[in-house]
């Protein structure tokens, strides 16, 4: 299965006609925006402030997005779409279930408590409370998605014998929890540094064991 990585760059340039064609274009209003919601938060933003950053006129920026939602849900999905890339992917390879398992685990958990993640995190959930609807887009473009593909994965490593599991999805949501519970709750809240390479293997493979131990088989030894 191929998977294609979203385009994500670094800062652009003032002058958005630089980009060249409309898709390009389109990635640079997305970068400026992101950019510009982590740093001032989706209420202090405005369309004026994106296009100004970007060189251009709100004309244009509208040309591409009708209001600040559209561009808003744009830049969720996009955000959504990357850490699919990043994390989930892994699943999709071949290989031994536990070196797969353990592969994603430890990469997962690497991304999930970064400070990238987090500060996204933080941004789209506090608009969740006054738009419901960004919340709803968030969750099952990011953590329900990330749960099916994981489900997936968990299903099919079952039917081969190295699992015993009654309903995948559910596993896969226990699954995640073990492995994030701790330190994400500590890291939203400040409480914690970003986690070293060290801390986050010990993390990762202490919530592998107690999943094996609740869910493998002899197989998976």
């Amino acid at each position: 299965m191929q998977n294609v990585k979203p385009q994500v760059r670094g800062k652009a340039t003032s002058d958005i006609r630089s980009y060249g064609d409309r898709d390009n274009r389109r990635e640079a209003i997305l970068d400026v925006a992101t950019e510009t919601f982590l740093s001032e938060g989706y209420a202090s933003t405005s369309m004026s402030t994106i296009a100004a950053r970007l060189g251009g006129s709100k004309g244009t920026l509208y040309n591409y997005f009708k209001s600040k939602e559209e561009l808003f849900e744009a830049y969720v999905r996009r955000h959504c779409a990357v850490q699919k890339y990043e994390i989930m992917a892994i699943l999709t390879e071949d290989g031994a279930p536990r070196e797969v398992i353990t592969t994603w685990a430890r990469r997962y958990l690497s991304v999930v408590t970064g400070d990238k993640s987090l500060n996204n995190w933080r941004v789209i959930s506090a608009e969740c409370q006054k738009s419901p609807e960004f919340g709803r887009i968030f969750y099952e473009s990011g953590p329900l998605l990330g749960a099916k593909i994981l489900a997936d994965a968990l299903k099919k490593w079952a039917d081969a014998g190295y699992f015993r599991i009654g309903d995948p999805m559910v596993a896969a949501h226990q699954f995640m929890s073990l492995l994030s519970g701790r330190m994400i709750k500590a890291r939203l809240l400040c409480y914690m540094p970003a986690p070293t390479e060290d801390e986050l293997t010990v993390e990762a493979d202490n919530a592998i064991s107690t999943f094996f131990a609740a869910f493998g088989t002899e197989k998976l030894v």
